[in-house]
């Protein structure tokens, strides 16, 4: 159990991203094939799987004309924010990196305040 709430806290966004794809996927499959047997019986041709006229090809070419236009678009998206940087954007990491950096700025300030308002001590 401790092993699924670890997987559920580090990797929950692939998760839910994951099972939406799935999901999606299966509902494309069966969506697209009704209509393609529906297309298909309303030409007086009967619908198959297999082959040139077969509900592969069509499923095929649905498919990734889907891909193209929604599921690359944002996992480009999600993967170049991760590695690339556009400045000033929040979903790039320059900022965090500058925030960083900002931060040991103020904590070396405030560790030379520190250090000057510190009495000292005299030796015995």
């Amino acid at each position: 159990m401790p092993t699924l709430r670890r997987l559920w806290r580090d990797y929950s966004l692939t998760i839910v991203v994951g099972t939406f794809f799935v999901v999606s996927f299966l509902l494309h499959t069966i969506f697209g094939w009704w209509q393609y047997v529906a297309d298909q019986t309303s030409q007086g041709q009967d619908p198959t799987l297999w082959g040139w006229s077969g509900y592969i090809v069509y499923f095929g070419e649905w498919t990734f004309q889907n891909w193209q236009s929604e599921f690359l678009e944002v996992l480009l998206l999600i993967v170049a924010t991760a590695y690339f940087i556009h400045k000033g954007s929040h979903e790039s990491k320059d900022g965090e990196d500058e925030m960083k950096a900002m931060l040991r700025r103020i904590e070396k300030r405030l560790d030379a305040i520190e250090t000057e308002s510190t009495p000292k001590r005299k030796a015995s």
